[in-house]
């Protein structure tokens, strides 16, 4: 953010040309922080869209990656990158060893203090096999690193439909579902077909031949006969993560208005 063009705009809100309101909304798009000739770090993210700028792993080299993130810890109490593999988890922590790295949803994170719940509402990530858990934890630990409250219920998938039934009180205690899904992808409807809450529906590259890396339940999911499903692409736990937060803190805005 340049001096003079926050100077300005003080001076807009002191004099009374500029309300707080429109000054904060101008705030919303000022600063970012250019690191070296590869990165610019939206540090105002959160003001805008109420999360932190997250970092993604592939692609960046694990120096890259390191440089990002001591930028960020400076202005934001949980830096996180996603996608990490533990190869590449090893040698940031050469650098940085207060990392934490939460290895089934390959997340790196550095935390000031661990997270506690910031908001009401309960999100609950369903997986419908134990090979779909990779995504179902990305959508856990992202959404837990981010204030929310979190349950799991792992392996419930429709092949074995009494193990589902037999939670029915978990579904209904929850706030916003994510449910992970691979093979044909049928579990989303079937949680729908229960609950009265929103149904956030993954679709994992988990299955045989035909399952195309994730477009048969991606297909499934959009085609569902369900009402109150929303589909995220193909392995997005962590936008599944975020859109169900956006849920919760919605409602939570509602309700104090």
């Amino acid at each position: 953010m340049k001096p003079e063009a926050l100077e300005q705009l003080l001076k807009g809100v002191a004099t009374g040309n500029i309300t707080p309101e429109s000054a904060l909304e101008k705030l919303k798009n000022l600063d970012f922080e250019t690191v070296e000739n590869f990165a610019k770090i939206d540090h105002h993210r959160n003001i805008r869209t109420g999360f932190p700028e997250v970092i993604w792993g592939p692609g960046k080299k694990p120096e890259q990656i390191v440089k990002i993130m001591e930028v960020m810890r400076h202005k934001n109490p949980v830096v996180m990158a996603t996608r990490i593999e533990p190869e590449v988890y090893e040698k940031l922590q050469e650098k940085i060893s207060d990392l934490y790295y939460y290895e089934d949803a390959k997340i790196c994170a550095i935390i000031s203090d661990f997270p506690t719940p910031k908001y009401k509402g309960i999100i609950t990530i369903l997986s419908a096999g134990t090979a779909d858990l990779p995504v179902a934890e990305e959508a856990a630990v992202t959404a837990t690193l981010c204030g929310f409250s979190v349950k799991r219920l792992w392996d419930v998938g429709v092949a074995g439909i009494h193990r589902l039934l037999s939670n029915k009180h978990l579904i209904a205690e929850a706030d916003v579902l994510i449910v992970v899904a691979g093979m044909e992808g049928a579990l989303p409807s079937v949680v729908a077909g229960l609950a009265d809450s929103p149904v956030i529906a993954v679709p994992t590259s988990v299955g045989y031949g035909a399952n195309l890396d994730g477009l048969a339940p991606l297909l499934t999911m959009l085609n569902s006969c369900a009402p109150g499903i929303g589909v995220v692409n193909i392995d997005n736990g962590f936008g599944a993560a975020i859109l169900a937060g956006q849920i919760i803190r919605m409602g939570e805005k509602l309700a104090r208005e």
